[in-house]
């Protein structure tokens, strides 16, 4: 029996999701860190400019790159798939064609970069000088595109195979070499801006080169030579499908999220920056239940690909468990702890009394919003992203005339409590999918 098999064949316990889930909780706690560090870094300068324009560049480019986001959950899905059905060939395959588009994404950009940055300074103008230093920032740093859009595929095959160790490891290595090389180039070299783009650029691209040393099993030399499999049209097709429904659904949830912040900016700089505090809240509920989401992904996939269905009910039961509890967990942290790290957040005094108002939703936001999240695990894992795109646009026909009305009744409160309803009608819309679902498993 195959390494793939034994995996499917292996019983879904509580250790088991924990074993997939923790690791990623705790690679997601290392992302803000990053981010502080190139602040503060950044911040040393003692410039306006160079923190804007270093903070600037990294929403352009991660606007960018996060189109290509669909390949992580599009590669866990299929793989996670290929391995409960055995086929460790297939599962190496998915790992390569992903590393393709990958590769082909990273250098249709840096041909591209000019206009692209161009049209992004057009949307989003600033003084001469945050422009002159973040393209300057941005001219290093696309030359990592194709090892930063190759490492969503890299994450999304070891969540499949249940290695999310590696994920881990390949987390502290890259924003570990990121912040040395930080303090190294900006503070001990003095190269500023491009100091810190260097550093990141060096990050990403031996982040890349140990990706591929953690998935060398599924990189034979057998999978590498085999092209028929690799280019076969219809198993290229699926994946074609898969990873654009995933796109569709991803675009729009992230147009709610931003109609979200622009409407709040209606209520003036004080609403706005209590907002701002306040999805922190929800940053921090995605790092802490993303590990239960992405274990319900890979066993619900393998489930599917060894067509047990007994499995796939186990998979999803014991994943959402563990979910809930965690949800359950984060919402009362937030209700008793959130005051502090309000205060932590900003010092403005009408900031915080205003952030403090509004606290009540991020606190219900985990338990509400847990029961969608888990089913988009779910149903990743099947690679139902049809269902996935057709219920979000459901959802958005809910969401948009809510997000209209109820901020002009309830101000403020109207506008969180649309978000909740966001999330309430993407669990109803997928939820009364998932028996249908489920029936189509296996036996």
């Amino acid at each position: 029996m195959s390494g793939a098999e034994d995996g499917a064949a292996e019983k879904i316990t509580h250790r088991r999701v924990l074993a997939i889930a923790l690791p990623i909780v705790l690679s997601n706690a290392t992302v803000p860190l990053l981010g502080a560090v190139d602040t503060g870094v950044v911040g040393q300068l003692g410039q306006a400019a160079p923190l804007a324009a270093v903070g600037m560049g990294a929403v352009i480019l991660a606007t960018f790159y996060w189109i290509f986001g669909f390949l992580r959950m599009g590669t866990s899905g299929l793989a996670a798939q290929a391995r409960g059905a055995g086929d460790s060939a297939e599962a190496g395959a998915i790992l390569l064609r992903g590393l393709l588009v990958g590769f082909l994404a990273g250098l249709g950009f840096i041909l591209l970069h000019r206009l692209l940055f161009a049209g992004a300074f057009l949307i989003a103008p600033a003084s001469a000088e945050v422009e002159r230093l973040a393209g300057l920032y941005l001219g290093i740093r696309i030359w990592g595109a194709p090892a930063t859009i190759g490492l969503y595929a890299i994450t999304g095959w070891l969540i499949a195979m249940e290695r999310t160790k590696g994920v881990l490891v390949l987390q502290l290595w890259m924003n570990g070499l990121n912040i040395a090389l930080d303090l190294w180039f900006v503070l001990g070299l003095g190269w500023g801006v491009g100091g810190v783009a260097i550093a990141t650029l060096i990050a990403e691209w031996s982040g890349l080169a140990l990706g591929l040393w953690l998935c060398r099993s599924g990189l034979t030399r057998q999978i590498l030579a085999d092209r028929a499999r690799l280019f076969d049209r219809v198993r290229i097709a699926r994946m074609v499908s898969v990873n654009g429904d995933i796109m569709v659904r991803s675009v729009i949830l992230q147009g709610a999220f931003t109609s979200f912040v622009f409407l709040g900016a209606r209520f003036g700089e004080v609403t706005q920056a209590a907002n701002q505090v306040l999805l922190q809240f929800l940053e921090i509920t995605a790092y802490a239940l993303d590990g239960f989401a992405f274990a319900a992904e890979a066993l619900v996939g393998q489930a599917v690909g060894a067509g047990s269905r007994s499995g796939f009910r186990q998979a999803a039961v014991v994943t959402s468990q563990w979910g809930a509890a965690g949800a359950i967990l984060c919402g009362a942290a937030f209700w008793w702890a959130g005051p502090w790290v309000i205060d932590l957040l900003t010092t403005e005094p009408q900031v915080r009394a205003a952030a403090r108002g509004w606290l009540i939703w991020v606190a219900f936001a985990p338990v509400v919003g847990i029961t969608c999240w888990m089913l988009d695990g779910i149903f990743i894992g099947a690679t139902r992203t049809r269902d996935m795109r057709n219920a979000m646009g459901i959802t958005l026909l809910v969401y948009g005339p809510t997000l209209a009305l109820l901020p002009m009744v309830w101000g403020n409160h109207g506008l969180w409590a649309a978000l909740m309803v966001l999330l309430v009608v993407r669990a109803i819309t997928l939820g009364r999918l998932y028996p249908a679902l489920e029936r189509s498993v296996g036996r």
